[in-house]
């Protein structure tokens, strides 16, 4: 599919995903339409020049409006905190996904590309896990929903009339980035940072930019009814990915390190005070499951279907993520961080 002219609608546009996708979507000369939740996230988007319209991706009557007119739609609407109910999780990840492919559907749109994630493998999988490999739920509700998804939506392909990609990114990092930048970068600050079995396991990171270039290369493939993993094709320790983050901010990268198993228990008890004081906890025993994962995931069927080649690296992507902090006014200049590590 040629990308120029085409009308392509983003639900979640004004999350991380959803807005850089517009901003390089209009940079290729495609008209962009969005679904987002709150006008607060989509006042970005429309100065883009979106076209915005409020609502939720559970809404079949909102669905059914926003995908009049558009050629692809890319799904990247999702709940991915950690906390929550199974049918939170489920409203969401799932309902929300065949909301949205249904109307899809009836509006004669062709293609549809679902963002899921590579937490469908769950927390133990094979090294250079292949898009073949078992889908582990472990419990979790983001986990198992993001599988229920994918299953439900797969059946639902039938191209030419309407084609169904998935793309299961790995762990998204880059200028704007919550997860693996902000949040991080907050837990220094405040010396509360810490990693888990000395930030041996491995981060499966993909720079924003690359993953979009993925979803056009997805786009203009119209390889229906297919799945891809989608990463930087790097192995990378979680110590070594946030020794870079500390460092970039001009904190020390050395990081605190406990034992998986203490560390689960301390947030577990940083949970139980959380809910004392009335307050919403915001770290879950499992995200050490996600930071103790082994292994890489494999990325050759992208590469041999898609043509996905990861232009950005990680000392690029980490250097474009330092001058956008640094523009934000969220780290000192380059100057001053050289200046507070400097030896006196």
């Amino acid at each position: 599919m040629e990308l120029s002219g085409k009308t392509l609608l983003i639900t979640g546009i004004g999350g991380f995903i959803g807005l850089r996708t517009a901003e390089m979507a209009i940079a290729r000369g495609m008209k962009v339409k969005g679904l987002q939740r709150s006008e607060a996230g989509a006042r970005a988007a429309r100065d883009l020049g979106a076209d915005v319209t409020v609502g939720s991706v559970t809404d079949p009557a909102i669905a059914a409006t926003v995908c009049r007119g558009a050629d692809v739609v890319l799904h990247a609407a999702a709940r991915v905190k950690e906390g929550g109910s199974f049918a939170d999780f489920r409203r969401a990840n799932v309902d929300g996904t065949l909301t949205m492919a249904r109307a899809a559907r009836e509006s004669d749109v062709t293609s549809f590309i679902h963002l899921s994630s590579v937490m469908v493998y769950g927390f133990s999988y094979p090294n250079l896990a292949t898009e073949d490999a078992p889908l582990r739920d472990e419990g979790n509700p983001y986990c198992t929903t993001k599988i229920e998804a994918e299953r439900e939506l797969i059946a639902l392909n039938h191209p030419p009339e309407f084609g169904v990609i998935v793309l299961r990114p790995g762990d998204v990092y880059g200028p704007r980035g919550t997860g693996w930048v902000l949040q991080p970068l907050s837990l220094m600050r405040n010396n509360t940072f810490i990693v888990a079995n000395g930030g041996a396991g491995v981060i499966n990171h993909v720079y924003i930019d690359n993953l979009v270039e993925a979803i056009f290369l997805a786009i203009a493939a119209e390889c229906y009814g297919q799945t891809f993993n989608i990463t930087d094709g790097a192995t990378t320790s979680w110590y070594d990915y946030f020794a870079r983050i500390a460092a970039i901010a001009g904190h020390s990268p050395r990081l605190t390190s406990l034992p998986g198993g203490m560390l689960k228990t301390m947030i577990r008890l940083r949970g139980w005070g959380q809910k004392l004081l009335g307050r919403e906890c915001d770290l879950f025993p499992d995200s050490v499951d996600f930071m103790t994962r082994p292994y890489p995931y494999s990325i050759a069927k992208a590469k041999t279907l898609l043509g996905y080649e990861p232009a950005i690296d990680l000392d690029r992507g980490m250097e474009l993520t330092r001058q956008w902090l640094a523009r934000e006014g969220l780290i000192p200049p380059t100057s001053d961080l050289v200046a507070e590590r400097a030896p006196s």
